[in-house]
């Protein structure tokens, strides 16, 4: 019985030394560690990282040039605002093309660059200028269906002639010069507009008679023509009728305009100014 007590129940099947020669780690501690990374193949440990330090010498280059380009545009725009100054000192004006608002072909505004006190009048003036393209379009209307009606090609010819050279040379002539002397208050645009818009009236006052001295006056919608062309064709003097009374009551329009005007230039003292103006400019000719 003795040798059946000898084992110890509590005793290891089986002694390992950790630390002996041929000692085994366990598979549960071997499992649960895990090996370190290897490094990789030919990284150098003593290898330095370049950080790039000049990125504040870019910074003040940039900044440089920005100041360089903003001393340019200040440089300009002083340059600019000289030039300007000149031309308004010059007395030249730069007009932008605003009338009609449709399709701009000329430059109009007149209640932000006429006087108050003058602006009734300056619009009553264009009033007179759109008054002589009704009239013109009207006058090549009845002299069409005259030469439908067999008066012959000429007269529509002349009437085409008044019309595409009349309208614009109304503008030119006389209205923009009366429109600029409005508003920079220049004694020799008054002038040169009161030659222009004499002229203007005389040709209303022949266009409303029509006096047989070109072809018979037929050309023109004035008041003998359609006398004459009533008892040929009720329809076409009748048309003439229309057109002679357009262009006296534009005769009677301009007349009034040129009155209102001449005693604006005379009560504001444009009269004498216009004539020192002219003796000047005589003089500087002359030497």
């Amino acid at each position: 019985m003795a040798g059946r007590y000898n084992d110890n129940p509590f005793a290891d099947d089986e002694q390992v030394n950790p630390f002996s020669n041929n000692g085994r780690v366990p598979a549960a501690i071997n499992s649960s560690s895990s090996p370190l990374p290897h490094e990789p193949a030919g990284y150098d440990r003593d290898a330095t990282v370049d950080i790039p330090l000049d990125g504040s010498k870019d910074l003040k280059k940039k900044e440089k040039e920005l100041q360089v380009k903003e001393a340019e545009l200040k440089k300009r725009e002083q340059e600019l605002k000289r030039k300007e100054d000149a031309i308004a000192r010059a007395g030249i004006v730069i007009d932008n093309k605003n009338w009609p608002p449709f399709f701009p072909i000329i430059h109009h505004d007149i209640a932000n660059e006429i006087p108050i006190h003058l602006q009734k009048l300056q619009y009553v003036a264009f009033t007179t200028l759109l008054g002589l393209v009704a009239c013109l379009v009207w006058n090549l209307v009845a002299v069409t269906l005259a030469w439908i009606r067999g008066q012959g090609p000429t007269i529509w010819l002349l009437a085409v002639i008044y019309l595409i050279s009349g309208v614009p040379g109304a503008y030119v002539l006389w209205y923009r010069p009366l429109y600029r002397a409005m508003r920079t208050d220049s004694a020799l645009k008054f002038g040169w507009f009161f030659l222009s818009y004499v002229f203007h009236i005389g040709f209303c006052i022949i266009a409303a008679v029509a006096p047989p001295i070109f072809f018979k006056g037929k050309s023109l919608t004035g008041i003998l023509p359609a006398i004459d062309l009533l008892g040929w064709h009720a329809l076409v003097g009748i048309f003439y009728f229309i057109g002679a009374a357009f262009f006296c009551l534009e005769t009677l329009l301009s007349i009034w305009v040129i009155q209102q005007v001449y005693m604006y230039f005379r009560g504001s003292g444009k009269a004498a100014e216009m004539k020192k103006e002219a003796a000047r400019s005589t003089m500087m000719a002359a030497i």
